[in-house]
């Protein structure tokens, strides 16, 4: 995806100033994933504004439909912060959002509300790095309890009594968020656009944003980008919001303030077992080791993923023993799923900004009205509720 943001000096100096005070309120929206996809929705619930959402390709076909759409939040270990603010915000919104989203658009969204279960393994002579051991996971419980969310730490014997499809000697119990949730990736964005067409959304799929000018500038530091040249002609806005995950770094190269955003290629599965893991009443998500085993449809389960980071410049072929492994460390929890067809193989690329914590979000440097939302990393289904909701406040409460 490339961005042209044009100078269009042809119009004059009075004609220009006369654009910028009646602020248009026009919002340009630069991808659509379902960052940009959840941006455009809560937008559209703001008063005054017309939204264009511009992609190269249709909605869901890049990192968003290769996603899980698995939300720790409640069980991640962040705790303070910008980190835990935004997973809550986004924990919280998905649960009035999906019914939302149903009720506008008549659509069925998969959203699996039974929770996380995340399994212990037995602890390791020589800590990992990163390993969380259980006195550290009794304190996450007792913040989340402060913070009114809910966290419950199992031992061996209540693990096999709830979740008797777990059968492995090594694992030692489990921590259950019965408050986090899954998405289906796809559906969500889907219908996020339907929705928000239904409010007076643009989209414009299979079109390409043109080379770039260095746009009109309003001071001595900040540049104002007014004008975007697609190859359907040009859009002019007061804001634009680049959500284009790896096809950040070209948008923002092309402004002289490049985001390096890199690939990290995932692998996923999707088996069908014919039958539900245990008992079919109760289905979390579960997690151990980094896989996660996710149940969608009754008797299909999606495995994944791998994590796999380029090796010769950003070309990642897939590697089908990665691949294989997360499917073998999948049944060594569960070993019922030995018996499982695999139905679909898939992999996608997640957007990883170089050198920075992900995501990116926030003005880029040197421009006073263009929004980064980008580069989300393994959390773009996660945190796009609280991305959408960071870019709304920056949008209302700015002012030139």
């Amino acid at each position: 995806m490339n961005l042209s943001l044009s100078a269009s000096h042809q119009s004059t100096s009075q004609s220009s100033l006369s654009w910028q005070k009646e602020r248009m309120s026009h919002v340009v929206i630069i991808g659509c994933g379902v960052v940009g996809a959840t941006i455009a929705y809560e937008l559209s619930n703001v008063k005054g504004l017309e939204i264009t959402v511009v992609d190269r390709q249709p909605p869901a076909l890049a990192s968003t439909g290769a996603a899980l759409g698995v939300l720790m939040g409640i069980i991640s270990q962040k705790t303070k912060g910008k980190a835990w603010q935004m997973r809550q915000t986004s924990i919280q919104r998905y649960e009035t959002l999906i019914p939302e989203l149903e009720t506008i658009t008549g659509r069925k969204i998969l959203f699996n509300r039974q929770g996380i279960l995340m399994l212990l393994p037995e602890p390791s002579t020589s800590p990992l790095e990163g390993d969380v051991g259980i006195l550290q996971w009794e304190k996450l419980q007792e913040i989340r309890q402060s913070q009114g969310f809910s966290l419950e730490i199992w031992d061996k014997a209540k693990l096999k009594q709830i979740c008797p499809q777990v059968d492995n000697d090594k694992i030692v119990g489990a921590v259950y968020s019965r408050c986090d949730r899954q998405v289906d990736p796809t559906a969500l964005t889907l219908a996020l656009v339907d929705a928000a067409q239904h409010h007076g959304v643009t989209f414009k799929f299979g079109v390409s944003v043109l080379g770039t000018e260095l746009p009109s500038q309003l001071g001595d530091d900040e540049n104002f980008c007014y004008q975007l040249e697609t190859t359907q002609g040009k859009i002019a806005a007061d804001w634009f919001v680049v959500a284009a995950g790896l096809g950040s770094s070209l948008l923002t190269a092309q402004l002289q303030q490049m985001i390096d955003i890199r690939p990290v290629l995932g692998q996923a599965l999707h088996l069908c077992l014919g039958h539900s893991l245990g008992k079919p009443g109760f289905q979390p998500v579960i997690t151990g080791d980094d896989v996660h085993i996710v149940p969608v449809g009754g008797k299909d389960y999606w495995i994944g993923a791998t994590v796999e980071f380029p090796s010769n410049k950003d070309e990642i072929p897939p590697n089908k023993e990665l691949l294989e492994s997360v499917r073998q460390q999948a049944i060594a929890f569960c070993p019922d799923l030995a018996k499982a067809t695999t139905i679909r193989t898939w992999s996608g690329l997640r957007p990883r900004p170089e050198g920075r914590p992900a995501p990116v979000i926030g003005k880029l440097p040197g421009y006073s009205n263009v929004l980064l939302a980008t580069g989300h990393y393994r959390n773009g289904v996660l945190l796009a509720p609280a991305t959408a909701d960071a870019i709304r406040e920056m949008i209302v409460h700015n002012d030139f």
